[in-house]
């Protein structure tokens, strides 16, 4: 068996000025990038990495090593993005490897028609990331009720408790219309939208509680009056923060892991 295997992060067109582009570009573990052709204008971005590190069972393993997938998603994001600037990409999962080249040339020829359609709903647009929280301690609190001598200590804590809740209620009510004024921006200026789960736990870095997690497939002219937009859906909503990232390219709108053939490898 090959002590290399062929890394490939996502499919493009190729061109004469791409190729000379690749040249200085360093893909994963500094890897060279290079392109494999179907010969007939579509090529895939692609890299040799040891086996011993990207074989089935040895992947599985590595993909438990944080700062080891941290440093492979660095570079898979870097190529793509650095191709992206230039022509359109169509991003694959991350840590998508075959057996070989030709293998993986087998692959595109395989699914030239589903990449050739999706190379071209992407082609002029990016995506861009739109985050919504809630955070109901930013919002200024309501004014106390009224005391009461006559409640017992157990009263006034559920009281308490009711006011509390009033208060977290009023953050998400103003958040749904952040949402919506945000979904209105997408209407007008994006010509996709992806959901995604909201994020939680380790992956909830940020202050508040994440609500809305989506990304917006947007033409490269539309982008800066959607940025725009979407930035003002949450003027005057006291506990609400909109988080926006972006331009990316589209990975939230390229092929899911069905679609890519039998490559081995693990989501982003």
């Amino acid at each position: 068996m090959s002590d290399l295997m062929t890394y490939v992060y996502g499919v493009t067109r190729t061109d004469d000025a791409l190729a000379e582009r690749l040249a200085a570009l360093e893909g994963v573990v500094g890897a060279p990038v290079h392109l494999i052709s179907d010969g007939n204008g579509l090529a895939l971005l692609a890299s040799s990495v040891p086996a011993e590190d990207f074989r089935e069972e040895a992947l599985r393993r590595r993909l438990e090593d944080l700062d080891w997938l941290s440093a492979v998603a660095r570079a898979h994001h870097g190529v793509v993005e650095a191709v992206a600037a230039y022509t359109t990409v169509l991003p694959l999962r991350l840590a998508t490897v075959y057996l070989d080249d030709t293998r993986a040339r087998e692959v595109l020829e395989a699914g030239r028609e589903l990449f050739t359609d999706r190379l071209a709903r992407l082609a002029g647009h990016v995506e861009w990331g739109v985050k919504v929280y809630v955070d109901p301690s930013a919002a200024p609190e309501p004014p106390p009720a009224p005391a009461d001598t006559q409640l017992s200590p157990g009263r006034s804590y559920l009281r308490g408790r009711r006011q509390q809740q009033r208060h977290r209620d009023t953050a998400h009510q103003a958040a749904r219309r952040a949402a919506e004024g945000i979904e209105a921006a997408g209407r007008a200026y994006a010509s996709e939208r992806a959901r995604h789960r909201v994020q939680q736990g380790a992956l909830a870095e940020a202050a508040g509680e994440n609500v809305v997690n989506d990304a917006y497939l947007v033409p490269l002219e539309r982008g800066e009056a959607f940025r725009a937009e979407v930035a003002r859906a949450a003027d005057g909503l006291a506990g609400v923060r909109v988080e926006i990232t972006g331009p990316w390219a589209p990975y939230s709108f390229a092929m899911g892991p069905e679609e890519t053939g039998d490559a081995a490898g693990a989501g982003p």
